[in-house]
């Protein structure tokens, strides 16, 4: 249980969004219980419909606000250097705070990317966005992360 309120509580801003994420999703998860075919995979597919709950959750609360998007000349394709590498160091806690203080599209985007393994095509297809859009917000919420994490103390990298 503990587990999947921290999955909610790495898509939502505040604790009480994430229980309101986590009672949702597993109201969901005893609805489709029957559904269940395979019971060795109960924990994946848990943990899919928690995901996909709080992309949800995300999407409603968002309908209203603009992502800020700019597709400028903004180097898609850079390889992920140090600076990725560095988030799987930091203490799991400190990380799930400093995300949550993230603007709604950067934080869905960096919680399916780092932590939860989506591709951009993936993403983009569970947030009904752009693959670039996807990437774009990938770098500029990695980049926001990085500031935060370094004003607070935590990280003290420089970029390359």
């Amino acid at each position: 249980m503990n587990k999947m309120l921290g999955v909610c509580r790495r898509y939502a801003r505040t604790n009480l969004e994430a229980e309101d994420i986590f009672q949702e999703a597993f109201m969901k998860i005893f609805q489709k219980m029957k559904d269940l075919k395979n019971p060795l995979l109960l924990d994946s597919w848990i943990k899919t419909i928690v995901i996909r709950t709080a992309i949800d959750y995300y999407q409603r609360t968002t309908k209203s606000e603009k992502l800020q998007v700019c597709l400028d000349s903004i180097d898609f394709e850079r390889e992920s250097g140090e600076h990725d590498r560095i988030f799987y160091q930091l203490d799991m806690e400190i990380l799930i705070n400093v995300i949550s203080e993230l603007p709604n599209g950067y934080r869905a985007v960096i919680n399916l990317y780092f932590i939860d393994g989506h591709t951009h095509a993936e993403i983009a297809k569970l947030l009904g966005i752009e693959e670039s859009t996807s990437k774009s917000q990938l770098r500029r919420g990695r980049d926001l992360l990085i500031k935060k994490l370094q004003k607070k103390g935590i990280m003290a990298y420089e970029r390359l």
